[in-house]
């Protein structure tokens, strides 16, 4: 069995309305994809200066993100995870939204390990990890930093999940990002779908080049800048 699975390489002040994008993405990608991803924070943007600027733009679990790519997950039967700041009650979490083919919400991802951009404003997560079994095989989620942390590569391998879906906002740094990717994924057979920004925020540089891999295997990836559509068919 095959799994597709696409990946929106996208930045928000690249676009007009954030949110209509990601829909109008969702709806081209949607039809050809059994996993859809979108990038960490996708229609907010990362970089914040206080507490105060991101409960502004905050949503409800069932907020503007969900609202926009429900429709279209339902409609292609695709799940569809999409990464935006969370608002519940006067707490705040990175967090990503799971939208089943039902165009449910099936369950609200937070961020377990918080960057130090994180913690000026959000709340580590405690959803805690969890697994979805699809027609096409089984996937997890993890945000970003996740990735650094050796717990969350464990629950990976005892998940014995099919696929990682990756919402992330990476900087650029000194190193190949994919080959430090498919490093912390070591000898797993996960498929990897990072959804990333690109560009400047503030004074911070994101690293684009969207990808998805397995095992040092490169099915599809984007440049380091541009928004952009990263499409595979990959082993279950």
């Amino acid at each position: 069995m095959s799994i597709r699975v696409s990946a929106v390489q996208f930045k928000r002040s690249a676009v007009t309305d954030p949110h209509r994008s990601m829909r109008a993405w969702a709806e081209e990608l949607a039809p050809s994809s059994d996993l859809l991803v979108f990038p960490e924070m996708a229609a907010s943007g990362y970089i914040f200066p206080n507490r105060a600027a991101v409960m502004a733009v905050a949503e409800d679990a069932k907020g503007e993100t969900f609202a926009a790519l429900s429709p279209v997950a339902k409609s292609n039967k695709t799940w569809v995870v999409a990464g935006y700041p969370e608002r519940a009650g006067e707490r705040l979490y990175n967090s990503a939204c799971v939208i089943n083919p039902s165009g449910e919400l099936a369950f609200t991802y937070r961020k377990t390990l918080l960057y130090s951009m994180d913690e000026l404003w959000a709340e580590a997560g405690d959803s805690g990890y969890r697994y979805f079994d699809a027609d096409w095989g089984r996937f997890t989620v993890g945000i970003c930093m996740d990735l650094n942390d050796d717990k969350f590569i464990a629950w990976l391998q005892q998940s014995c999940a099919d696929v990682l879906a990756f919402p992330t906002n990476w900087l650029q740094e000194d190193m190949d990002v994919w080959a430090y990717w498919a490093w912390r994924m070591g000898a797993l057979k996960t498929t990897l779908v990072a959804a990333n920004t690109y560009g400047v925020e503030g004074d911070i540089c994101f690293s684009g080049r969207s990808v998805v891999l397995r095992e040092r295997t490169i099915y599809a990836a984007a440049d380091a800048s541009g928004n952009h559509a990263v499409r595979a068919v990959v082993p279950a």
